[in-house]
């Protein structure tokens, strides 16, 4: 069997049976968040202290985009990651991906961005760490599937199993207007927040290891009954991120946006 490459990404172990993974690239230091490592980000600028730019891999056969610097931009205070053409014939597309240096347990995770409109397409805003940590597969996931910009996709991997899916209808489409998704990981549950709205509670039982937090806009030419088939739309397509934030446990209302300003959400 030929190996696939991988960085440290979402992977869906159920749709993607069979594949032979050896984890090497895009690999950062494990640093741990403590307490007093709240932030906010409203991206004036890419903070590479912060942020890793996943560049010059591809996650496996069931991408069809690699994973490019060149897919990264800071416009209008948001963070851009697009999806488009390229002109090397053996890798047609790049994407755009970001990972946090820093690892984090628990705490509440939120994010505001807008995505694009377009078949075969995945807007992900989620937490992983996996066996290019040398731990085993976690993941908390919001996705919006971008043929669908209607509605918005949740999971959990723990230990390499995915649990506890659901899904959520959007109150605007995703490609309209911005929408704040939040999720708040602790010791015993998961529970995920669309626009400061409760929509989805899952166990947290068995998720232990600190994750990274990431966000991923790529397409895919293989996984067409969950994502549909991608047509390229001759235009680059864009994933934007006005601002992220991570508060520690314990800690609240950190800045004016968080959903722990509403106490409904604690």
């Amino acid at each position: 069997m030929t190996c696939t490459t991988l960085h440290a990404g979402a992977l869906r172990p159920a749709r993607l049976a069979g594949l032979c993974v050896l984890v090497t690239m895009g690999v950062a230091a494990p640093f741990m968040a403590s307490a007093q490592d709240s932030f906010f980000d409203d991206f004036d600028r890419l903070d590479r202290k912060r942020w890793y730019v996943s560049d010059g891999w591809t996650n496996g056969a069931h991408q069809a985009c690699w994973w490019s610097s060149r897919a990264i931009d800071i416009r209008d205070s948001h963070l851009v990651l697009s999806l488009q053409s390229s002109d090397d014939p053996d890798q047609p597309y790049i994407c755009g991906e970001v990972q946090t240096q820093k690892r984090f347990r628990h705490g509440t995770f939120e994010a505001r961005f807008r995505t694009d409109n377009a078949s075969g397409v995945n807007a992900a805003f989620f937490t992983y760490i996996g066996e290019v940590h040398k731990k085993p597969h976690d993941e908390i996931d919001v996705e919006v599937l971008t043929r669908d910009p209607g509605r918005v996709e949740f999971n959990t991997f723990i230990d390499g199993k995915m649990r506890n899916g659901g899904a959520a209808e959007l109150p605007q489409p995703a490609d309209a207007v911005f929408h704040h998704y939040a999720f708040i990981w602790d010791e015993t549950r998961v529970r995920w927040y669309v626009d400061g709205e409760l929509v989805h509670e899952a166990s947290a039982e068995g998720m232990t290891d600190a994750q990274k937090i990431y966000f991923s806009h790529w397409n895919t030419n293989t996984l067409t009954e969950w994502m549909g088939n991608f047509n390229d739309p001759r235009r680059p397509l864009e994933m934007h991120v006005d601002w992220v934030a991570w508060t520690a446990p314990g800690e609240d209302c950190q800045f004016e946006q968080s959903i722990l300003c509403d106490k409904d959400a604690e």
